[in-house]
């Protein structure tokens, strides 16, 4: 039999197989690949709050990064995969192996010297080892390297000569590799055997690995086509047509199917010399012709079905005679006609014809009598007490023999609460309140982008003895600042930062309230308390003063991202971030705002919605890693959006006070 043209008809089936198979693996690869060594994937988590007056804020956290470590990993296909049978005697046999980086970054993958990371069993011997039919590892006389990106793959081609004598059901098995472990002996360490195929990078975490695949067929009898062509026996006069009868049987024992991309079994016939197709006759449907000379193998000539005008041109046509041919089984028989046109009568004519097919297979009333007792007096000059040091009688009216000493007090503080007491003293109570603008998308450690401005309400009460006018100054202003008061409801404002001042008349036994009016500029550290304190003195005893801070924060809910890693996939250290490590994130939410004395007005964090968004910017995480089920709260925070697939979760905390903290925890598992 013809070893070249049986091969050529086993070749593409082995090919698409191996293709198809390939094609299922690679689809494997994509869907569920690692994540690239060397990604960094980043987290960060933003949050909407109010205060309580109507104000609404906004702020980031910090953003943490993780680097994923290099992972290596190798897969050899197909492994133990089964092709169609060869024949004794067949040549040219090629078994198609995928070599693929399964790891996560680029690697190279050695092939042994000498030919020796493939192998052969059974009565065949390799005739070739190529890399993408190019590079020889066959008979290389170095180590070959070969790189290849995350998920990319060569095919490496064992060509195979089966024996001549090889007996029928003789099993022939192919290796590249020698791994003895492993799921389908693929990505194990690397044992450094005598016939590996592994990885080179030394920079992962899980060290060299090496992988394997086989391929195995078994000896058959071959499908046989034989093409029988009927002529008469002759003598033919000159000029005289020849009549032939045409068919193909198959004498083998495996069916037979069309060639290649071709529709059917094909009889191909050469126009013998000194004879022409002969005019009028009607040939099989789809039947072709051909102009190109027979020097040009069939496969390699011009075919059409329009016959030329002129029939002495055609130097072969080919006749399509079955769809396939089962064992022992002849096409039907075919016939047309040839013209003599030589008149040499000794130049024999011979019909020759063959055919082609292959094989099938994601806030006081003073006492003012001088002595011990509390105030019994009605506010004029004669009281209902005796002097200290005499007899108490009844409604005695003793007239003071002087006039009251005028003594000027004053208290400030926040507002309706004058008498507020701060950590220390009447002089640190205070106010404190946040700016809205210039904070948002501010991540801890930064700077306001913007202006801020806080108006503040003071409450003055005089508690001396008289009616009194007050001076207020702003004694300290953090750098920068500007401090205006209004003692006016706000119509106008005086500025009181640098030196200025403004007063206030308030009666005996009155309060009134200011308004302060603090402006930061930008530039300022978010998630931080500036002071400015206010200060007021009395007309009547200039000695006699009282201060209050107003103290303007710059966002006052403090977020803290971190993270730690747990790796118990085997793969590198158990804190590696490799493919399959999970990821624990913690948000550490704070409010910054000061607390402690009484009476001070402090700041509450209301209505907390903490949002992380694995596809938003600068967060990549959605892409890069999958949820774990069983997000937590340590505040009882509301938790959405905890669920497989999920990108998205927000944690929404009724109420955060000032100086509480809670932290949000969620895990990740990276791809």
């Amino acid at each position: 039999m013809n070893s070249k043209n049986t091969f050529s008809s086993f070749k593409p089936l082995i090919s698409k197989t191996v293709i198809g198979l390939l094609l299922v693996g690679t689809l494997f690869i994509q869907t569920f690949a690692q994540t690239a060594a060397d990604t960094v994937i980043q987290n960060q988590a933003s949050a909407t709050y109010s205060d309580g007056n109507g104000n609404n804020f906004s702020t980031v956290s910090n953003t943490v990064s993780i680097t994923v470590a290099k992972v290596a990993g190798l897969r050899i296909t197909p492994d133990g995969q089964t092709n169609t049978s060869v024949v004794p005697g067949q040549t040219g046999v090629n078994f198609v192996f995928r070599v693929t980086n399964i790891g996560n970054f680029t690697d190279q993958v050695r092939f042994l010297a000498n030919g020796s990371s493939v192998r052969v069993t059974g009565p065949a011997t390799i005739t070739a080892a190529t890399i993408s039919g190019t590079t020889n590892i066959l008979t290389n006389t170095a180590d070959v390297l070969q790189s290849l990106a995350q998920n990319g793959f060569v095919d490496v081609t064992v060509t195979l000569s089966i024996s001549a004598s090889a007996a029928p059901a003789s099993p022939i098995q192919v290796f590249l590799g020698d791994a003895t472990a492993g799921t389908n002996f693929d990505n194990i360490p690397s044992t450094l055997s005598a016939n590996e195929v592994r990885t080179v990078s030394t920079g992962a975490v899980n060290g060299s690995r090496e992988a394997r695949g086989d391929i195995s067929v078994v000896v058959d009898n071959d499908g046989l086509l034989r093409t029988v062509l009927t002529v008469p026996a002759g003598p033919v006069a000159l000029g005289s047509n020849i009549s032939y009868g045409v068919q193909v049987c198959n004498d083998g024992q495996r069916t037979l199917t069309p060639q290649a991309s071709a529709t059917s079994i094909f009889i191909v016939i050469p126009i013998p010399i000194g004879t022409q197709l002969t005019a009028g006759q009607t040939y099989p449907t789809n039947t072709e012709f051909s102009v190109t000379a027979l020097t040009t193998l069939p496969g390699a000539a011009v075919w059409t079905t329009t016959a030329p005008g002129t029939l002495s041109t055609v130097t072969r046509i080919r006749i399509p005679a079955a769809a396939s041919l089962a064992s022992s089984v002849c096409s039907s028989a075919f016939s047309f006609q040839l013209t003599i046109t030589t008149n040499n009568t000794n130049t024999p004519i011979y019909g020759i014809a063959e055919s082609f097919a292959r094989t099938s297979l994601l806030a006081v009333v003073t006492d003012q009598s001088g002595d011990a007792s509390t105030n019994k007096g009605d506010g004029n000059a004669n009281f209902d007490e005796p002097l200290f040091g005499q007899t108490a009688t009844s409604n005695q009216g003793f007239q003071l023999p002087t006039l009251l000493l005028q003594i000027g007090n004053v208290l400030i503080g926040p507002a309706s609460n004058a008498n507020a007491v701060g950590p220390a003293n009447t002089n640190d109570d205070y106010t404190n309140r946040s700016v809205t603008t210039g904070i948002a998308g501010v991540a801890p450690g930064g700077v306001t982008t913007a202006l801020g401005v806080v108006i503040f309400t003071n409450t003055i009460q005089n508690t001396g003895n008289v009616n009194d006018t007050y001076t207020l100054t702003a004694p300290t202003v953090p750098a920068g600042f500007t401090v205006e008061i209004s003692t006016n409801g706000g119509t106008s404002y005086t500025t009181v930062s640098g030196g200025g001042s403004t007063t206030i008349a308030i009666a005996f036994a009155s309060s009134a309230n200011i308004l302060v009016r603090v402006t930061a500029p930008t530039g300022q550290t978010v998630l931080t308390g500036f002071d400015s304190v206010i200060h007021a003195v009395s007309g009547i005893t200039v000695a006699n003063s009282n201060s209050t801070i107003d103290r303007l924060y710059t966002g006052f809910i403090r977020m803290v991202k971190a993270f730690t890693v747990q790796n118990t996939t085997g793969v590198g250290a158990a804190t590696d971030p490799v493919p399959g490590a999970q990821i624990t994130y913690t948000i550490t939410y704070t409010n910054v705002s000061s607390s402690g004395g009484t009476n001070n007005s402090t700041i509450t964090a209301s209505n907390l919605v903490i949002t992380e968004n694995g596809t938003t910017a600068p967060n990549n995480w959605g892409t890069f890693t999958d949820h774990v089920v069983g997000a937590t709260d340590t505040l009882s925070g509301v938790i959405t959006g905890d669920a497989l697939l999920s990108n998205v979760l927000t944690d929404t905390v009724p109420s955060v006070s000032p100086g509480a903290n809670g932290v949000f925890t969620f895990k990740r598992v990276i791809k």
